[in-house]
């Protein structure tokens, strides 16, 4: 039977639990929130986690749920992407390059934001959290395939709609 330790193996999620709250309320007070909420969730239930396969994939879930609750009460649009800080740019390049490379970045980030909730948390989980496919599929309670479908989607919708935008210059 696998032990499992609040202290050594639930408290390390939290920055990878904020990180996804946050990939979907699209707002770090809120992301902390319900960072606090999964934690006292899991703790309440601690007694009952020695027959969880994947403590990670467990928190990961109450997390999403939680945060998908969160948004669905709040019922209103996400908030504006400026509020949200953009990666370090490169500081090599003169500042109308800059100014390019943060567009194109805020660019990218509306169209994952505005994609459907399932592509969106798989596209997230895959390529910004690094998990597999059977790790998605836990997480998001989907088969493996449906996980692969819904990346693939996610990622041609953002091709197409990134090569439109630059083709047509809007």
């Amino acid at each position: 039977m696998n032990i499992i330790s609040f202290r050594h193996d639930v408290l390390p999620l939290k920055d990878l639990l904020y990180r996804l709250a946050l990939r979907i309320t699209l707002n770090h007070e809120e992301a902390q929130d319900i960072v606090q909420d999964t934690m006292m969730k899991v703790w309440s239930k601690r007694d009952e986690l020695e027959g969880i396969e994947s403590i990670e994939a467990y928190c990961m879930t109450i997390c999403r749920n939680l945060s998908l609750d969160k948004m669905k009460a709040k019922s209103k649009q996400n908030e504006s992407l400026d509020q949200i800080h953009t990666e370090t740019l490169d500081l090599g390049v003169n500042p109308y390059e800059q100014m390019m490379q943060k567009d194109r970045i805020d660019l990218v980030r509306r169209m994952v934001n505005s994609l459907p909730e399932k592509q969106k948390s798989c596209m997230q989980l895959r390529d910004f959290e690094g998990k597999s496919y059977k790790e998605i599929a836990s997480i998001l309670n989907i088969s493996e395939d449906q996980v692969k479908v819904n990346i693939y989607r996610a990622r041609q919708a953002i091709k197409q709609k990134y090569q439109q935008i630059e083709s047509n210059g809007l």
